[in-house]
């Protein structure tokens, strides 16, 4: 379920700055999630970041932790425009005490799930100093402690599962699955894949940042889209929002028995950078085809096995 509204946000961008100012306060001022949601998507998409372009995710992403942070500001008392120094700090800690309820887990929120509520909450004062709000930053000294468990082993790759999926999957359910785990594609940048993006055996995509690559598509890939008819007049190959995709494969991946191995998309894109390094023993060339603008993020979605250098040392 997407949970940033798309159709407030860009009449929000298109007041005057003095009209912003005062519904970004009446929204603070009445702790209103779903407005300053759009305040927050408006700053995001129009102004944050120089103009470099927000993916969906993490939109999505950042409503979830405005729509927990808020109602917790109510009920303890912060004001949103005028919260105390000590504010940021306390939410934080309230983070992580509190238990974690999701996908039948019992416990504490993870390190990776607080830095993402802290990250959406920081964001948010970000948008109320666009719109003229408040100065308020009581996030600036509020300490996230990291998470000590490296993200590779919290969202490992996939494995077999992969191909069991892909007997589960339809022609086009499994193209979507290949672009991800053999081509490398983000989700979002798979879902926007049209038949002119696709030339000479590979597919110039637009990733993060609106930055664009051009990606080799193995013969896997090729045979999987080849047969499949665009799903509208633009030439596109998928109509599906990244709440349908995710739906529709976490099925397949039930019906394939690994229902508690769908983690999504992301280890589907691991898997590929993963394989490509063990075929090539290269983070550059990985992370080129990856679209990484650094080598240290391509690190992170590659799973190097411990003993990956025993052969190299035997005979030290």
């Amino acid at each position: 379920m997407t949970l940033v509204p798309h159709h407030d946000a860009p009449a929000l961008s298109g007041l005057t700055d003095q009209a912003l100012r005062v519904r970004a306060v009446e929204a603070a001022s009445l702790y209103d999630a779903g407005t300053l949601t759009h305040v927050l998507h408006a700053y995001m998409t129009t102004a944050s970041r120089k103009g470099a372009r927000t993916s969906r995710k993490t939109l999505d992403a950042y409503a979830l932790a405005v729509r927990d942070f808020v109602p917790w500001a109510r009920e303890n008392g912060v004001s949103l425009l005028r919260p105390g120094r000590r504010d940021g700090g306390r939410y934080v800690a309230h983070l992580q005490t509190r238990a974690s309820l999701g996908r039948g887990r019992a416990g504490r929120l993870s390190a990776a799930t607080v830095a993402q509520y802290v990250a959406g909450a920081r964001a948010l004062y970000r948008a109320l100093r666009w719109a003229g709000a408040t100065d308020a930053q009581p996030f600036e000294n509020a300490h996230v402690p990291p998470d000590p468990t490296p993200g590779i082993v919290r969202n490992p790759p996939y494995g077999h599962e992969v191909d069991a999926a892909l007997a589960h999957c339809d022609p086009r359910l499994a193209a979507l699955l290949l672009l991800c785990a053999h081509a490398g594609l983000r989700v979002g940048e798979a879902l926007g894949v049209t038949v002119a993006d696709l030339r000479g055996g590979r597919v110039t995509v637009r990733g993060k940042g609106g930055r664009g690559r051009t990606v080799p598509l193995g013969r896997r890939v090729r045979a999987a889209l080849a047969p499949l008819p665009p799903v509208n007049a633009d030439g596109a190959l998928f109509d599906w929002t990244y709440a349908q995709a995710t739906y529709r494969m976490g099925r397949a991946f039930r019906a394939a028995g690994h229902g508690d191995a769908w983690r999504g998309f992301h280890a589907a894109r691991k898997h590929s950078g993963t394989r490509l390094y063990a075929a090539t023993r290269d983070f550059t060339r990985v992370g080129l085809f990856l679209g990484h603008a650094s080598v240290d993020t391509t690190r992170r979605y590659v799973a190097v096995p411990e003993d990956d250098v025993a052969g190299e040392v035997e005979e030290f």
